[in-house]
């Protein structure tokens, strides 16, 4: 339990990436923000044939868009007391070009944080700041 009101989720990604880079972005920021938030994963459900299926997060999750200095922008804003509140992820070329995670956790403890070159956020909280920050941006399409 993360101890945050999540009301709305989103997904932001560079629109400059190539689509299989987007969705892969897109995957490890969900994955990470459902880890952080296990209660947005509503409990299995089972069709009429009987089978089961396992649960998926109980609130839509759009996926949006913008370049990289947005994501910059966007990032730096999560830092402020305002958004104190909201739940983020971020994932960059510093973890994206890594294979292992052991040499992903030694790459980021020697790159700062102005040379990571964003290519998605996840963001989770209430309405009202997540729309805030990222309601003017458009769908990813």
């Amino acid at each position: 339990m993360t101890g945050i009101s999540i009301e709305k989720c989103v997904i932001i990604v560079d629109e400059a990436l190539p689509a299989g880079v987007q969705a892969n972005t897109a995957a490890i920021l969900g994955m990470t923000l459902g880890r952080l938030a296990p209660e947005l994963v509503g409990p299995d459900a089972v069709d009429k044939s009987g089978v089961r299926h396992p649960g998926i997060v109980q609130l839509p999750v759009p996926i949006l868009r913008t370049n990289g200095d947005g994501l910059r922008e966007l990032r730096a804003r999560l830092l402020e007391e305002e958004f104190a509140d909201l739940l983020y992820v971020d994932f960059s070329d510093v973890a994206q070009c890594c294979n292992q995670y052991d040499e992903y956790l030694a790459k980021a403890a020697e790159t700062a944080e102005n040379d990571h070159r964003y290519f998605g956020l996840a963001l989770g909280g209430s309405k009202k700041k997540v729309n805030r920050l990222t309601g003017n941006l458009p769908l990813l399409r």
